[in-house]
């Protein structure tokens, strides 16, 4: 069993690695500053609120809570239109708080360092689906700000042996499956809960970003992959980690591309009700097209998504919508 700390851990992705992780025995302290976190996504675990870009905060969480054995590092703003309009915010949050919770923690011996990142690092790739050796060039600040963190953490490997992964979803989506936990930001801007909330009346319609994009549809195609699907990626590597194995920079996707258009009759299909839509026009930094090729991963840790087929998705995210909205 370790001692493991999760930054961000009362979000999406992080709550459901959070569980994970206590599933398989570890013991777990989040640090959250709650600004898009909700502490009934912790399920009770150990919480302490704070901003990973305070470096007194930090300091005082690891000495108070620690030792830890390693790190968890999901605390980050994460919205692609907000980046291209608030470059310097996500460059503080993201990359400033990054260094400060780094140096902190190498400063009293934790090795071990998971990073949630993201295919925003590769831009525009030219290769679909786009393994890890693709040339990495991102087309917003968000994508930015997620690769000079990977950069820190290749660097941090020379000069402090520092044992990394950086796991580079393509689209987080669904939620449980035992629907205790699920997606819950404010405002929300994701396309499944979006869907789901417009088809429940939830909200007038829904704006579908570009309609004139090189697929087949017209429609932005991504690369779902369900966010226990993740968690379980999380705690292998966190594991492997800890073992003195070194991972670096890894896909985490199914290697099957979705249409927008695609997602909307997944929705009509779950719900059994249309989706009201209006066309938009495309949203600055959002790419074409982005599959992962995520086979390195499954090669190397024995991983393999389990509750990715896009229906199984869209269920698990209107069982939350439902309990989590008291529908």
């Amino acid at each position: 069993m370790a001692h493991l700390l999760v930054t961000g851990g009362a979000g999406y992705v992080g709550s459901h690695t959070l569980k994970a992780l206590r599933q398989a025995g570890h013991s777990t302290v989040v640090f959250d500053d709650m600004r898009a976190g909700h502490e009934q996504l912790t399920l009770g675990a150990p919480l302490v609120r704070g901003d990973v870009c305070d470096r007194e905060a930090v300091a005082r969480l690891l000495e108070r809570r620690g030792p830890f054995d390693g790190v968890l590092h999901f605390a980050a703003l994460l919205s692609v239109p907000e980046s291209v309009a608030h470059p310097l915010r996500y460059y503080h949050n993201n990359v400033t708080g990054s260094a400060t919770l780094l140096r902190e923690a190498l400063d009293r011996g934790v090795g071990s360092f998971v990073l949630s990142s993201t295919a925003a690092v590769y831009g525009n790739p030219q290769r679909q689906p786009t393994p890890e050796d693709t040339a990495l060039a991102p087309i917003n600040p968000y994508g930015a700000s997620k690769l000079m963190v990977e950069r820190m953490l290749a660097d941090l490997e020379q000069s402090d042996g520092l044992h990394w992964a950086a796991l580079r979803y393509f689209n987080a989506a669904g939620a449980d499956p035992d629907a205790e936990l699920g997606e819950c930001h404010d405002p929300e801007s994701h396309l499944i809960p979006v869907a789901l909330e417009a088809s429940a009346g939830l909200r007038e319609e829904l704006q579908l970003f570009g309609s004139d994009y090189p697929t087949p549809d017209g429609t932005c195609v991504r690369d779902y992959i369900h966010v226990s699907d993740l968690a379980t990626a999380h705690v292998l590597a966190i594991e492997a980690l800890l073992e003195g194995r070194q991972i670096g920079a890894r896909n985490l996707g199914t290697g099957r591309g979705h249409s927008n258009r695609q997602v909307l009759a997944a929705v009509e299909r779950v719900v059994g009700r249309p989706v009201p839509c209006k066309e938009a026009a495309r949203r600055p930094g959002d790419p074409a097209e982005l599959v992962a090729d995520a086979s390195r991963f499954q090669t190397e840790l024995g991983w393999k998504p389990a509750h990715s087929d896009l229906d199984e998705i869209v269920a698990t995210a209107w069982a939350w919508l439902r309990r989590w909205k008291q529908l």
